[in-house]
């Protein structure tokens, strides 16, 4: 698929747009002066393949905290503002690679000319992110899609009058199809990197579910630069989620894991060894086909196509390599069986 062509921008050594690879960011839902706890999150979104990590800055305690998290992380980490341009100086003392403002909130425009100046002096970008809840009083009446795309557009144009331009946008709605129109309608009238995300998509069935749509129908038009799976649940999801989409519509390689839905003829525990296996491989960067088969009935045929596999017996299991048979293990053995089998087939590759 072609990509839409955007202005690049760079979050500390990260870059957003242009020919730049699709990143994919969280947020922390650890209170900001938690340091201790908001450094364990970040280690664990690491590991899952998160590139940007986002951080809310609602008070000056939580702004001063965030410059000691930036010392202890050495992360390129973005800063949540709302309602305070004081707050906003104050994340960039300490520390902030990026700002994240909502015009909804921070309606005052008047405030910006001395922000672009400190944000174009320290080189960090500014992403002007719009939610549909959140849309300021004037639009209030408006056809929906025109008030989010007219509420960024206006929010950017004052910040590159300002002699801003690294600025990245984020159209978001908790309706995944007015999500859709709005970002479409955007990109016709722009060439600021993108931000995607459905917001407010639930929790984690259904977020998946309306986050896949949302955020695939646009990547498969080659809309946005920089992608949150936002959901209520485990952070860490939302980094699974986001890789998942990626993967599937062939924008970032990595490791696709298939297993069958089960039946009656199941012996092992196909559900847990798969998620398991998942998390194993979140953020390995090869490109494998992994099965997980619950049956010896068909399990073996169904794992021709894999490069490495699991076919499941009563008491004992086969491993596959290149669709063939490898080794028979027994059953409580499995997953271990299986790590090493990866681990060193992962060094061949």
């Amino acid at each position: 698929m072609e990509r839409r062509k955007s202005r690049k921008v760079y979050v500390g050594d990260v870059a957003i747009g242009g020919d730049a690879p699709i990143s994919i960011q969280s947020m922390l839902n650890t209170k900001t002066t938690d340091v201790e706890g908001c450094i364990a999150q970040i280690e664990r979104l690491k590991a899952a393949g998160c590139d940007l990590i986002r951080l809310a800055v609602p008070d000056e305690a939580s702004a001063e905290a965030f410059g000691e998290i930036v010392k202890r992380t050495g992360l390129p980490l973005i800063a949540d503002v709302h309602y305070s341009y004081k707050l906003a100086h104050l994340a960039l003392k300490n520390g902030a690679r990026k700002l994240r403002m909502n015009p909804g909130n921070m309606t005052d425009f008047s405030e910006i000319k001395e922000l672009s100046k400190r944000l174009v002096d320290l080189n960090v970008p500014v992403r002007v992110g719009v939610n549909g809840g959140s849309l300021a009083p004037k639009f209030a009446g408006m056809d929906e899609v025109d008030a989010l795309t007219e509420s960024a557009l206006e929010c950017a144009e004052v910040f590159e009058r300002h002699g801003m331009r690294n600025i990245v946008i984020a159209i978001k709605h908790s309706d995944t199809m007015t999500n859709i129109a709005a970002n479409r309608k955007l990109v016709a009238m722009c060439d600021y990197p993108l931000h995607i995300g459905v917001t407010e998509a639930g929790a984690l069935k259904t977020g998946l579910i309306k986050s896949a749509i949302g955020v695939g129908t646009l990547l498969q038009e080659g809309i946005g630069d920089t992608v949150r799976v936002s959901l209520s649940a485990d952070v860490v999801e939302e980094v699974y989620a986001a890789n998942k989409i990626l993967r599937t519509l062939g924008l970032r390689r990595g490791v696709d894991v298939v297993a069958c839905p089960t039946c009656a003829r199941t012996q092992i525990d196909v559900e847990g060894l798969a998620n398991k296996i998942e998390e194993l491989t979140a953020n390995i960067n090869k490109p494998l086909r992994i099965s997980v088969l619950g049956c010896p009935l068909n399990g073996i045929g169904e794992g021709k196509g894999s490069d490495l596999g699991i076919a499941g017996g009563k008491d004992s299991s086969v491993l596959l390599v290149d669709g063939e048979i490898f080794k028979t293990v027994k059953n409580c053995d499995l997953l271990e069986e299986f790590e090493m089998l990866l681990k060193n087939n992962l060094q061949n590759i």
